[in-house]
């Protein structure tokens, strides 16, 4: 079981898909800080508030705070902006996979139609032996 475990491991496809998560997750804590860091502050600023993550409703009349930390300490609240930035997290991201796994579609396709046809297999030896008797008896 240890061998067959062994095999398994090494793998191109199992080694593949850990290089891809590790990626993946890097890959996922950049769009997070570019939608939290960059895209939310001005989606926050053209709704009128300063922090888009900190939209919410209190779910509960003991929710007073302004801040969505200190009103979930406080009580339920509906975090609808919270929602909303992973959501746009999410939809960047997704696009992003999409454009990268088109381009190696298509990268593949062009690679595919500049590859060189293969060579003809040669006739077996005794077909090859019947066509120089052939070419023999008609030189005659």
């Amino acid at each position: 079981m240890l061998k067959e475990f062994q095999e398994f491991i090494s793998k191109g496809n199992v080694m593949d898909l850990a290089v891809g998560v590790i990626i993946g997750a890097a890959f996922g804590k950049i769009v997070d800080s570019l939608v939290n860091d960059i895209i939310m502050p001005i989606v926050g600023a053209i709704f009128g508030g300063l922090d888009f993550n900190n939209y919410f409703f209190g779910l509960s009349s003991n929710v007073h705070a302004t801040a969505l930390a200190d009103a979930k300490k406080e009580g339920a609240v509906f975090a609808y902006g919270s929602f909303i930035t992973v959501v746009l997290n999410f939809l960047i991201l997704a696009f992003i996979i999409f454009l990268m796994v088109k381009a190696v579609n298509n990268m593949r396709k062009r690679l595919e139609r500049e590859k060189p046809a293969p060579a003809a297999a040669p006739p077996p030896a005794d077909v090859q032996l019947l066509t120089e008797i052939r070419d023999l008896l008609a030189k005659r």
